[in-house]
């Protein structure tokens, strides 16, 4: 099963997967039921497109199958605005601003620290994407260690309010939160479509693809907005998924048995929207909530990281 074949029998699986998810046991109550797992549906789309397409273009970029832009910092800024929140303003803070409030927060100080790295590291023509991931490592542990000595002075109320917010959970999804990301996610796939052959080339090296005529600086910086831009929106959106960009990225090319984009990102889209949908229901009708969707997708995909990690190794 490769290619475009593959594809179709994920996207299959995909619609399978979401009317078992919106109608099983729900007894057919199209007056709350039904509508709340609908939210929660659209929810799990947009973010399994953010994380898919976000990994898989970073990984091209990088030219390396073991990292995701979380590696950037982008979550880790997500985390500590959400720890300074509660130190300021405490729970009440979150109930003030309000879920669409701390959407739209969390998405501009995600945007204005890539604008801010990436215009120091890669402005003036600077093109060294190596020491961008260095520094984007680098300033990830330490915005992490602020964000745990933050939470060294918050009450345990607000740190169980914190844990809450450092899972990915599709409960926190509103409406217009949700048409938000999706204007924005549409931005994001419109103008990446126009470049998408170049993609492709630049999957080739930086060397290889100048000589064929593509300017790598200026779709470097370009792709990494982007990729900025549906982080943001994820994380904002559903909160950190850790792990997951790896595991969609290298079962999408597993899948298609190619590098070429058209296939690898639908492909991945629909392999996130997939786990994030079989987490979704375990977590609800197996579990009953005594468990976490990023527990249940860390569990896995941290797993197939360790051995993908091992596997590439001994393979040097």
């Amino acid at each position: 099963m490769k290619g475009k074949g593959a594809l179709w029998t994920i996207f299959l699986a995909v619609i399978v997967l979401a009317l078992v998810f919106v109608f099983a046991g729900s007894g057919l109550n199209f007056e709350y039921i039904i509508p709340k797992r609908l939210i929660r549906l659209a929810a799990i789309i947009v973010g399994g497109i953010c994380v898919a397409l976000s990994s898989i273009i970073f990984q091209t970029l990088v030219n390396n199958r073991i990292l995701t832009p979380a590696i950037m910092g982008y979550e880790a800024v997500y985390l500590m605005w959400q720890s300074m929140l509660l130190l300021v303003l405490g729970t009440q803070g979150l109930v003030t601003i309000g879920s669409g409030g701390n959407f739209f927060i969390s998405s501009i100080l995600v945007l204005l620290y890539s604008w801010v790295i990436h215009r120091w590291l890669l402005g003036n023509g600077n093109n060294d994407i190596y020491r961008l991931l260095l520094v984007g490592l680098v300033l990830t542990m330490v915005i992490s260690t602020l964000t745990q000595f933050v939470q060294l002075r918050i009450s345990p109320g607000e740190f169980a309010v914190f844990q809450g917010l450092s899972y990915a959970s599709f409960n926190r999804a509103q409406p217009a939160t949700l048409l938000y990301s999706l204007v924005a996610l549409t931005g994001v796939c419109v103008v990446g479509r126009k470049y998408l052959p170049e993609l492709d080339v630049l999957a080739l090296g930086r060397d290889q693809a100048m000589s064929l005529g593509v300017n790598h600086s200026k779709l470097v910086g370009l792709y990494l907005a982007l990729i900025a831009i549906l982080v943001a929106v994820s994380t904002s959106l559903i909160g950190p998924t850790a792990f997951l960009g790896i595991f969609v990225a290298n079962i999408a090319y597993a899948l298609t048995a190619s590098r070429r984009h058209r296939l690898t990102l639908p492909t991945g889209c629909a392999i996130a929207i997939a786990i994030f949908l079989v987490a979704q229901f375990l977590v609800e009708h197996v579990f009953n909530y005594k468990t976490t969707v990023s527990i249940l997708v860390n569990l896995v995909c941290g797993a197939y990281f360790l051995l993908l990690t091992v596997r590439v190794r001994g393979t040097l």
